[in-house]
């Protein structure tokens, strides 16, 4: 089973030791429990501490390694080649990589078996191994979707001995062997808080758009004993699917490969249908008092965005810097493991995010380590520090309508997550359904016409939360005017 990302370092020294491991480092502190890749590829700033016997810089002796070993693929930057790579067929990948030193370290980037394993074999049929590219052999082995049977694409071995220097092959590798520093997780300052009433809650957090962990909820579910247990899992989900990072897994599958893999980002299983797959996961949890109020629900169940995730992954796995979908709050429980929490209010962007203007398409690091690699540091100094926690087992978080937020887990997690419309937050999602564009979470077809149904449905069965609504803004609009409408270009109704 894949080990916890944070490990003291005495004990993880003492594990490595006892387990077989090679203790690495990454020359800056931080260390690698796997120890140095396996193919010898370096990242090109261990040049500058390298020495060599033979004549001229090692930096101009490794150049003209990569020229030899790539010909006239060396033009191309790393980005660009594994571009290229990706476009190729697994013979030809493993034609080039019998060619060199080079283009074998290039040619067995797992990232490039992991899109072959998926295009070329079922998901429902495949099995897992610790490399990529082994599950795309093995399996082809197995002569799945009528693969040649018994004839893997690639038998040739790795050709010589010399140092592959090459950024990106070695951060994909790090990343997903790095134990991650304990002052990466150790600031601790979103409040906890336990037997605080409904209203107590919505003066102190809901309304002012705060996040807190409670930690007196979860721990009275069934699912937090139940849930605890993989065998009580797999039987939940017999005979079903689930949805792992846009792939259709069986639960037994997605346990394999969580048990096996070595990703440096592994893939989530993030389903929205848990409930109707499994009507007994349902019936395990009840809704916190404190969320209970979700105006959504007047649309129905067939017509309201989604709303409510099951959420299980391995350490690393995770979600990077977004906000939650159409203005809504949400709340999220863990049963099992520990997450790993960094959020920022509305209006201030990470370190490392870039944004569209409606926040629509939101670039960030690849993986969760890389933004954590190259950017944590940064939120030290930032003019509004982040809110940082990790949330353990039994403890269930608010996160307030707005908020960006990161989430990497820390251990193999189990959580469950749902999204809501209360009265605090109405008037901010009416605002923002208005525009069709930014709904998200129902059909395509739904999407235009979800503010219109939503007011009409609020106007049928729950009028005077709508009316409450109005008043206020009408009240806003009224001290507007009376003002002779001095500053009403920095009105704000959102």
């Amino acid at each position: 089973m894949a080990q916890p990302l944070v490990r003291e370092d005495a004990k993880r020294r003492k594990v490595a030791e006892e387990e077989g491991e090679e203790v690495g480092t990454s020359g800056s502190g931080q260390h690698l429990v796997n120890g140095g890749h396996p193919l010898g590829v370096k990242p090109w700033g261990t040049l500058l501490f390298e020495c060599t016997a033979s004549s001229g810089s090692p930096h101009a002796s490794a150049v003209r390694r990569r020229t030899e070993g790539l010909g006239l693929f060396a033009k191309m930057e790393d980005a660009v080649l594994i571009q290229v790579l990706g476009m190729m067929k697994p013979e030809e990948l493993c034609a080039l990589a019998c060619t060199s030193s080079t283009f074998y370290a290039y040619a067995s980037h797992d990232e490039l078996w992991r899109a072959l394993t998926f295009d070329d074999f079922a998901t429902s049929s495949t099995e897992f191994y610790a490399t990529w590219k082994e599950t795309y052999c093995r399996n082809r082995l197995r002569g799945l979707k009528g693969s040649a049977k018994g004839s893997p694409p690639c038998n040739g071995g790795r050709i010589g001995s010399e140092t592959v220097y090459s950024d990106l092959l070695y951060q994909s590798y790090y990343c997903a062997n790095l134990d991650l520093p304990e002052e990466w997780v150790s600031v601790e300052n979103v409040p906890r808080r336990s037997n605080l009433s409904k209203e107590e809650f919505e003066a102190r957090f809901e309304k002012p758009n705060v996040p807190v962990i409670l930690t007196d909820v979860v721990t009275k579910w069934p699912a937090y004993e139940k849930w605890r247990n993989r065998e009580y899992i797999l039987d939940a989900f017999e005979g079903e699917t689930v949805h792992v990072g846009g792939y259709q897994f069986s639960m037994e599958q997605y346990y394999e490969y969580t048990d096996n893999t070595n990703d440096e980002m592994p893939l989530y299983l993030f389903d929205k249908k848990f409930a109707e797959k499994s009507p007994k996961l349902a019936g395990d949890y009840t809704v916190p008092s404190y969320f209970a109020e979700d105006l959504f629900q007047v649309l129905g169940p067939g017509e309201r965005p989604d709303y409510r995730w099951l959420i299980i992954g391995p350490a690393r796995s995770g979600s990077s810097f977004h906000k939650d979908p159409n203005c809504t709050s949400a709340w999220n429980a863990v049963l099992t493991g520990r997450k790993k929490w960094i959020m920022f209010p509305p209006h201030v962007m990470p370190p490392g995010v870039h944004a569209s203007e409606n926040e629509l398409h939101v670039a960030t690091s690849v993986s969760l380590i890389e933004w954590f690699l190259n950017f944590y540091q940064q939120t030290k100094e930032c003019e509004v520090a982040p809110r940082e926690c990790v949330v353990e087992a039994g403890e269930v978080i608010f996160v307030p309508r707005g908020w960006w937020h990161l989430v990497v887990n820390l251990e193999e997690s189990v959580a469950l997550t749902q999204n809501f419309v209360s009265s605090a937050n109405l008037k901010h999602v009416l605002k923002y359904i208005k525009d069709a564009e930014l709904v998200s979470g129902c059909p395509l077809e739904q999407r235009a016409s979800l503010h219109e149904r939503f007011v009409q449905a609020m106007k049928e069965q729950r009028p005077k939360v709508l009316e409450a609504q109005e008043e206020k803004k009408g009240g806003q609009l009224a001290d507007l005017f009376a003002s002779g409408g001095k500053g009403a270009f920095k009105f704000n109704f959102g």
